[in-house]
């Protein structure tokens, strides 16, 4: 079996719900992410053999194979295919995994992963929703019915869940937030995400134009008080939407090569991929996933928690991230350095290759060696990637 390299990582800085990324059509702002990678790495266009991209939302102006119209809206050739990928929030990381293990087959030399999500545009649940709302029914059949009878399926409900069966109380749970708003703005003032980030052109409310190139969701002045002052997602909850990750817009990508790849770029690669594992667990709490997962890919890797020098875990809710620490027992110190989706958003479809970006050049800036990222997905699913920097 080949080896796959990550040879080129950006994204887009996120941009909150009608906020200053809301202007652009999500194929547009996938297409710069292409745009930036290919260039990164001076690459002809044309030795792009695939596109890979996840998106949750695939309706309205994300519907129609997202990835070929983002292709189509960059400065690809119309000769690069592509192929969307729904694999709920982990779908971009889990294009990652094709694209990577499309290369170590040797079927390809040269794929782009990608991600990219406009929560402003096309609003979270509205594939499921609108045609329910018009009459053609819903995801839940009668057999899923019968096997989970009396049950709603739900990521709110899941995370509450978490944060009973893992003991995690109110103020545990806020006070991860103010970190992870606290790192996210210490990065961004040390400059720690200029190397990621694909500054993009926007468009204010007064008609003026600026460059968008810093997270928009950071909470500059967040405190334990302010965060305590939101009210609770549920009566008897835990959770807030302080503790719960930002609605986002935003496109993540990297470029994934083999032996082969990297001798036509003529590229240095930033990291190589050590191990892909993806799991199935409860779909009812739906987020503790991570965790099995982390399990397994370790046992897999021939690795323990502490080889590992920087973990992303997503911050889809608080209590995820901390019943993963809880869990695993790994150092909370190399848990999301830079912050996480509960200050940068999660751009749901994006999020994969997001991580994945910031976890490449947060290994380069501390010169670590290796990186873990995982993701809790609807339906009780989770991916785990490895990578080596290198």
């Amino acid at each position: 079996m080949g080896e796959a390299y990550i040879v080129a990582a950006a994204r887009t800085a996120g941009g909150r719900k009608g906020g200053k990324v809301s202007g652009w059509h999500p194929a547009d702002l996938a297409g710069v992410v292409l745009d930036s990678l290919v260039e990164r790495v001076g690459a002809d266009p044309a030795l792009i053999e695939d596109v890979i991209l996840g998106c949750v939302g695939q309706a309205g102006e994300q519907s129609v194979n997202i990835a070929r119209n983002a292709v189509l809206a960059s400065k690809l050739p119309e000769s690069v295919p592509a192929t969307s990928v729904d694999r709920q929030c982990g779908s971009s990381q889990q294009a990652i995994h094709f694209a990577a293990a499309t290369v170590m087959s040797g079927a390809m030399d040269i794929v782009i992963a990608a991600g990219v999500e406009s929560m402003s545009r096309v609003p979270m649940g509205l594939p499921s929703t609108l045609p329910y709302k018009n009459g053609f029914g819903t995801y839940m059949s009668p057999r899923i019915q019968a096997r989970y009878p009396d049950i709603q399926f739900s990521q709110f409900a899941g995370a509450e869940m978490v944060a009973r069966k893992y003991g995690l109380e109110r103020d545990v749970l806020d006070a991860y937030a103010l970190t992870s708003h606290q790192r996210a703005a210490a990065a961004t003032k040390a400059g720690k995400f200029a190397a990621e980030i694909v500054p993009i052109e926007v468009t204010l409310p007064d008609g003026t134009t600026e460059t968008h190139a810093a997270d928009e969701g950071i909470r500059w002045d967040a405190s334990r008080e302010s965060i305590g002052a939101v009210k609770l997602l549920a009566e008897d909850g835990r959770l807030t939407a302080a503790t719960s990750s930002q609605i986002c817009d935003g496109a993540a990508g990297v470029m994934i090569v083999n032996e082969r790849g990297l001798k036509a770029l003529g590229a240095t690669p930033l990291a190589r991929i050590h191990g892909m594992t993806v799991i199935g667990h409860d779909p009812v709490i739906m987020l503790e996933a991570p965790i099995p997962a982390t399990q397994r890919a370790l046992e897999r890797a021939g690795m323990k928690i502490g080889d590992i020098d920087l973990y992303e875990v997503n911050e889809a809710f608080a209590s995820v991230p901390t019943a993963w620490l809880q869990a695993t027992g790994a150092d909370p110190d190399r848990l999301n350095v830079h912050g996480g989706a509960i200050a940068l958003g999660h751009p749901l479809g994006g999020s994969g290759a997001k991580l994945m970006t910031t976890l490449v050049h947060a290994l380069k800036d501390r010169g670590a060696r290796y990186g873990l990222q995982t993701m809790c997905e609807g339906g009780g699913l989770a991916n785990v990637t490895i990578v080596e920097r290198l």
